[in-house]
């Protein structure tokens, strides 16, 4: 029936019985679930297939941002991943030591937690961050992805793909039986990993290089409670004769679960043979880490990765696009590699399905590589920065210049000491831990991404100049390409975030009393384009009101002026004010944004 290019033959299938579906997604991790979760609750028909033969059996990524959560609040799942998830106000306070139980060289409030920070956290989003291993969360998106109408097919394998103009037919084998089949879809998504076969099949350009340092991983058991609970963290840097961690340059012991599931990042030179790691060994850099042999330790794992710097400079070919660690490739500095995953599959998700319903020309799709690729080069830039910004920590304890681990020890004492050399130490270290602010507290590079494509109806100036550090916070506005801000709006009753009344089902917008004619016209624009088009009027005396009046602070138009927010609680346009014919101004820009 089809021969693919690289030689393999899928089985010959009887007439009819080629497996079809709107969209196939390759890969079950963060991307791949979340987009298969969104599809469903369009209502879009898809199938997903992996390799593996269930989900993540890893703790993995961990540290979920703002954005990912809107993402799963977005989706109903939210109460499912907070249920598991270790909360946002135990995971704060990163600690640098020379062991779990040694001495401290300083900690810094991290992920939002700060008294200085953390209003700033709790203003920006209806839900803050948590932790929340990717082993429990990829169930999580799986099971409500499948109980709303995705095919989950696990064990089985994608082999390759042809696309023409109507759609793409690509080859899998099931892994149990050997057997292979065609599957016709619509369009392809490549949630394959940062070794993506469908990333490879179609020549995603690329820049950046891959494994450039090698980490080790070390999971296990331990009660280490009367060690950390005075401390709440999700990450202990160690800093210690012997602690080299290739391209993040620190022994980590990490937090799974409180305070008894653990993993350890150990380095290793990638330009030599992996190491082997057997039980006794990995026991004993936990307890190197750890500082003391108190505590009784069971081994659960042990997995080798490597660092990576690389990023897709476009992300999709015709029918054919990619998402997730397939696209972005970096070490988990800053906690984004989950989240861009699930955001990448959120601004995708809804252009398919507007696409595949009609309601949208083919080239909204093209605006998926406008808007995430520069957002892949963002994250990787910074996750990379981040790695190499711990060489000041180890300058300012000295032991960079030291030639043996006496000089180390030496070097690392001298920041007690009542000299100039002990008293520079002390700056510089104090320095050197503040500047992981920009790894650990990057609100910034967390919520503000900004799209300037064919789906939003930019404004001359674009993006506003930032009035604090872009990276460390976060600004909001309603410019278009921003993501919606949000407040909370309701009534004597009830209270709403403005995302809660944004949801990614249908376009929606924001005016205010004196605007009402914007929501007048709205049913009757959404009847003429065949789209779903909510309006929310906020006001006294109206379903919402601007509760806090934080709303009339945000919006940055007036009263009669209009936001019109996408799916993906993007705003796609606004006007500032009212005009003379609401309904026209309004279809001229629904037509813009789907490219109509």
């Amino acid at each position: 029936m089809a021969v693919f290019d690289d030689g393999i033959a899928a089985t010959e299938l009887p007439s009819g019985s080629v497996v079809e579906t709107d969209v196939l997604v390759v890969g079950s991790g963060p991307s791949g679930a979340a987009m298969a979760l969104a599809l469903s609750s369009y209502g879009v028909p898809n199938i997903m297939v992996t390799k593996y033969r269930w989900t993540a059996n890893t703790p993995r990524a961990h540290i979920t941002n703002q954005r990912a959560m809107e993402f799963f609040r977005d989706m109903g799942v939210e109460d499912e991943v907070k249920m598991l998830a270790t909360p946002h106000e135990l995971i704060g306070d990163t600690v640098f030591c020379s062991s779990i139980a040694g001495e401290e060289f300083g900690r810094l409030l991290t992920w939002g937690t700060s008294p200085e920070r953390h209003a700033d956290y709790v203003s920006a989003s209806p839900t803050l961050n948590c932790d929340m291993p990717q082993n429990l969360l990829e169930p999580i998106l799986v099971r409500n992805a499948t109980m709303r109408g995705t095919q989950s097919r696990f064990s089985t394998e994608y082999l390759s793909h042809e696309q023409d103009a109507e759609g793409v037919t690509t080859a899998v084998q099931d892994r149990l039986t050997g057997a292979r089949y065609l599957i016709r879809s619509k369009y392809l998504i490549g949630a394959d990993g940062a070794r993506s076969k469908v990333a490879a099949d179609i020549e995603l350009p690329y820049e950046g290089e891959m494994d450039i340092a090698g980490s080790m991983n070390i999971t296990f058991r331990a009660d280490l409670e009367a060690l950390v609970g005075h401390r709440p963290s999700v990450l202990y840097w160690v800093v210690q004769p012997g602690a080299d961690v290739g391209g993040i340059g620190a022994g980590l012991v990490r937090m799974v679960r409180t305070w008894d599931e653990w993993l350890i990042v150990w380095g290793y030179d990638i330009d030599q043979p992996a190491p082997d790691v057997d039980e006794e060994s990995a026991k004993e850099v936990v307890f190197q880490l750890l500082g003391t042999r108190d505590f009784a330790v069971e081994i659960t794992g042990t997995s080798l990765w490597g660092n990576n710097e690389m990023f897709a400079t476009h992300l999709q070919s015709g029918r054919v696009f990619c998402v997730g660690d397939a696209i972005h490739r970096h070490p988990p500095s800053n906690g984004l590699g989950s989240n861009t995953s699930v955001q990448d599959s959120y601004n995708l998700a809804w252009k398919l399905a507007a696409v595949l319903r009609g309601q949208a020309g083919e080239a909204l799709l093209e605006s998926y590589s406008a808007e995430r690729a520069p957002v892949a080069r963002q994250i990787v830039t910074r996750a990379n920065r981040s790695s190499r910004e711990y060489g000041g920590f180890f300058e300012a304890l000295g032991v960079t210049a030291a030639q043996d681990e006496a000089q180390m020890i030496a070097a690392i004492e001298e920041r007690k000491l009542d000299t100039p050399t002990g008293r520079a130490r002390r700056a510089a270290l104090q320095q050197a831990i503040e500047l992981k602010n920009y790894e650990f507290n990057a609100h910034g590079v967390e919520l503000g991404q900004f799209y300037e494509s064919s789906a939003v109806v930019s404004e001359p100036g674009g993006r506003p100049a930032p009035a604090r550090d872009p990276e460390l916070y976060y600004q909001p506005s309603t410019v278009p390409g921003s993501p919606l801000p949000h407040a909370w709006l309701g009534d004597n009753e009830h209270k709403w975030s403005t995302l809660d009344l944004a949801p990614s089902t249908r376009f929606t917008i924001f005016t205010g009393i004196s605007g009402q004619p914007w929501a007048a016209a709205a049913a009757a624009v959404a009847a003429e384009l065949g789209i779903e088009l909510g309006a929310v009027v906020v006001g006294p005396g109206r379903e919402v009101e601007d509760l806090y009046f934080d709303w009339a602070r945000l919006r940055e138009i007036e009263e009669d002026g209009v936001l019109l927010v996408r799916p993906d609680k993007i705003i796609a346009w606004r006007s500032a004010g009212m005009v003379d014919d609401p309904a026209a101004a309004l279809t001229a820009a629904l037509r813009a944004v789907l490219s109509r």
